[in-house]
């Protein structure tokens, strides 16, 4: 029981009935002696299963405790990486962005420069035409 003193005070009763119910048949009082005995071992087998189990429940605390600690670790671990990933990754987007946007101006400049070549290609070309068509024409008299 919980309390100790109802626990004995109890246990001295049925003691008491025990025997006297023995001197009025022996048979009846080796039962009950077997009944109390049966008890006291299934309320010793309670006790020592409270207490493991307390004893379980603290290790387990404990260990609950510990491995949160060690969560706690891991959790700021993975949340420095992830700034230090988006970091990167802001890094190399506005490096791509700087990439690009030299490249679209280089790409700008060869166009120019190509369609001048062009340009100054096609006007040679009929330059060299006209003069060709000159060359060529009969010469009027």
């Amino acid at each position: 029981g919980i309390c100790p003193v109802r626990e004995e005070l109890y246990a001295q009763c049925f003691d008491e009935l025990i025997r006297q119910v023995t001197i009025n048949c022996a048979e009846r009082g080796l039962l009950l002696l077997r009944v109390r005995d049966e008890i006291r071992m299934t309320i010793a087998a309670y006790q020592t299963l409270y207490e493991s189990s307390i004893a379980f429940g603290m290790r387990k605390a404990l260990q609950a405790e510990q491995g949160k600690a060690d969560m706690e670790a891991r959790i700021k671990q993975l949340e420095a990486e992830k700034k230090d990933l988006e970091r990167q990754v802001q890094e190399l987007k506005a490096k791509a962005e700087a990439i690009e946007k030299r490249e679209g101006e280089r790409r700008a400049l060869e166009e120019k420069k190509h369609a001048e070549e062009v340009q100054f290609l096609k006007r040679t070309n009929a330059q060299l035409k006209k003069e060709l068509e000159a060359y060529l024409q009969p010469t009027k008299k």
